[in-house]
């Protein structure tokens, strides 16, 4: 077998925890941010686990990790 190659566009936004969970970033966190109220500028703050339906198309797009 070949080896597979990592999707480059899902490498730079996914971090793969070390217990294998896929964590992401929230869309629009640079672009007009002073005007959003503060309880949604806080919800950027952290990393946010990748839903369910999602992990098996990222274990794909994401071999190796």
């Amino acid at each position: 077998m070949p080896k597979l190659k990592t999707h480059k566009g899902a490498r730079r936004r996914i971090h793969i925890t070390g217990s294998g969970k896929f964590m992401y970033s929230k869309i629009g966190r640079s672009h007009l941010r002073r005007k959003k109220p503060g309880r949604v500028k806080r919800d950027y703050n952290g990393m946010l686990p990748g839903h369910p339906a999602n992990i098996r198309r990222l274990r794909r797009v994401m071999p190796y990790g």
